[in-house]
């Protein structure tokens, strides 16, 4: 047996600021080959943005393969902690430690459940590149398992999704992201000859109150409405009786399954043309919304929580993104993990009971896949 919060104590030591390598991936894997696991590890991507490491684990066994998903980067500890961010420490029943949360602690649960069922076909797809640009990771490790002809029926992702106590939201899907820089150039000149100028900042403002007033949707039956927020307008002017060269704003877009990314990024486009015709407008789209509509997975899973908690969770897209925008390509996938009240958080911690409560959610998951359902 693999006690998980020994584990995430050794994960946790481990400095993995993203992009992870080396020693914590070193740690997972001294876990898991003594539990029968195939370890296939490597490295993806260029700097600056890489390489990234990554890890394919795969044990054949009863069942169809069951896969939990999940990384070991985590993001930089700040300044204030209590302890240190890599100690692990135990206090009041809590461990501290920067990826306590987010996500080492659901990696050392899906060790530890992989262990309880022995004789189950499981696979770990574990990643060195979630919390910064995502580039090199959870895609490489797509592209690896097709390669492999590694195919899990089902998918486990190991984000934090608790909100009030463990097990109690469970996210079934997710929205879609998109993000838009918007570049309006002018001419420079004298507040007080604005014939001789060109002001990009009108046609910037009109753009975006345009864009503003836009309603994309009312939401679905699953998914909140699609919403556009505004983050951050750039003129860098200083002086205040000079006509401004350039304007620039940037917006972010968080959209249902009414939407598809590149529709929307060329709608929006649209608008910021009409008003500012010479704009340059680049964009990336992070992630298209998904559903893993309510059905045999999800069933496993709530009667698993409900089995170790004796409470039903809640089916939910709220909240951000995650990898599971990429895995959804390979097989229907959830989300179920710990606590998230302090991910990325100064003390950052994880009750220690729910260390091992959510190994036991998971193994249960685990023991009623191999079986079937």
């Amino acid at each position: 047996m693999i006690d998980p919060v020994k584990l995430l104590q050794a994960l946790i030591a481990c400095d993995s600021v993203t992009p992870a390598k080396g020693a914590v991936f070193d740690v997972l894997e001294t876990a898991l080959v003594p539990l029968g696991f195939a370890i296939d590890r490597f490295m993806s991507g260029e700097a600056p943005r890489g390489p990234v490491e990554n890890m394919l684990a795969v044990r054949q066994g009863s069942g169809p393969l069951f896969a939990f998903a999940g990384h070991l980067d985590v993001v930089p500890p700040g300044e204030g902690w209590t302890g240190t961010p890599w100690d692990g420490e135990i206090r009041g029943g809590m461990l501290y430690g920067r990826g306590a949360a987010d996500m080492k602690g659901g990696v050392a649960a899906f060790v530890a459940a992989a262990a309880a069922v022995p004789d189950a076909a499981c696979a770990l797809v574990i990643t060195g590149d979630e919390e910064g640009p995502a580039l090199y990771g959870t895609r490489a490790l797509i592209d690896r398992m097709r390669e492999r002809g590694v195919q899990p029926a089902m998918c486990l992702v190991g984000e934090p999704t608790s909100v009030a106590r463990l097990g109690d939201t469970v996210k079934i899907g997710r929205r879609g992201s998109a993000y838009l820089w918007i570049d309006v150039p002018g001419r420079q000149g004298h507040v007080a000859y604005p014939h001789l100028a060109d002001n990009p900042v009108p046609k910037l403002v009109r753009a975006l109150a345009a864009i503003d007033v836009l309603v994309l949707d009312g939401g679905t039956d699953w998914f909140q409405a699609s919403n556009i927020e505004f983050t951050d307008l750039e003129v860098g002017n200083p002086t205040s009786n000079v006509i401004p060269a350039r304007a620039k704003g940037r917006l972010s877009v968080r959209f249902n399954d009414l939407h598809r990314g590149p529709a929307l990024v060329e709608r929006l486009t649209a608008i910021v043309k009409e008003h500012a015709p010479d704009a340059i407008v680049t964009h990336r789209i992070a992630g298209e919304a998904f559903l893993t509509s309510p059905g045999p997975l999800s069933d496993m899973l709530s009667a698993a929580v409900e089995e170790v908690t004796g409470h039903a969770p809640e089916l939910s897209t709220s909240g951000g993104t995650s990898d599971a925008r990429f895995l959804v390509a390979v097989c229907p996938v959830i989300e179920l993990g710990l606590l998230n009240a302090t991910m990325h958080m100064v003390d950052e911690a994880v009750a220690v009971e729910d260390v091992r409560a959510l190994a036991a959610i998971y193994a249960a998951v685990l023991r009623r896949a191999s079986r079937g359902g």
